[in-house]
């Protein structure tokens, strides 16, 4: 089992946590690789579309992949009903595997195609570590704004200590 990458996206929709494992898909761009001043870097500042062929960034990654399950999930719900939720989204390179708490936090895991049922593994997260090295902290703001994730040592050593027996670092 390879897992690619973890997002944590809050209520209001903004990426709080991200983790690459491992990327075979391609490699990421620092936020601003152009020359100061340019037009491209104006572009790239001022929300304008990224231009050039290069990666994007993590930024652009985050809304991306918001983007996907914000649009699946709405269709889903327009097709099938309220109560009804995907839970995971499958490409001919990797699976998205989505959970979402009933306070609107969003677990994204992105694996390689032979992983299956990985939503008790979600939901161990967000029960297990994100609650107990986050929301209990009384350091950790209770929302993450101004593009203010989690920065929160002991929740990565969990999150590592949890997916490492998984065999996901291959």
């Amino acid at each position: 089992m390879t897992i690619y990458s973890f997002w944590i996206f809050d209520r209001h929709c903004e990426c709080i946590y991200h983790k690459d494992y491992k990327r075979p898909y391609r490699q990421l761009r620092p936020k601003l690789d152009f020359p100061p001043g340019s037009i491209d870097e104006k572009k790239q500042t001022t929300g304008g579309p990224p231009t050039g062929k290069g990666p994007l960034s993590v930024d652009d990654d985050a809304k991306l992949v918001f983007g996907v399950v914000f649009s699946l999930r709405n269709i889903v719900t327009k097709l099938a009903g309220e109560k009804e939720s995907f839970f995971v989204f499958r490409t001919s390179k990797y699976k998205l595997h989505f959970y979402e708490t009933q306070t609107n936090l969003r677990f994204v895991m992105i694996t390689d195609l032979k992983v299956d049922g990985i939503r008790p593994i979600l939901e161990q997260i967000h029960a297990g570590l994100y609650v107990e090295y986050v929301i209990k902290n009384p350091l950790s703001p209770v929302e993450h704004t101004n593009g203010v994730g989690v920065n929160n040592e002991l929740f990565n050593l969990g999150l590592d200590r949890f997916l490492r027996p998984l065999s996901i670092f291959e």
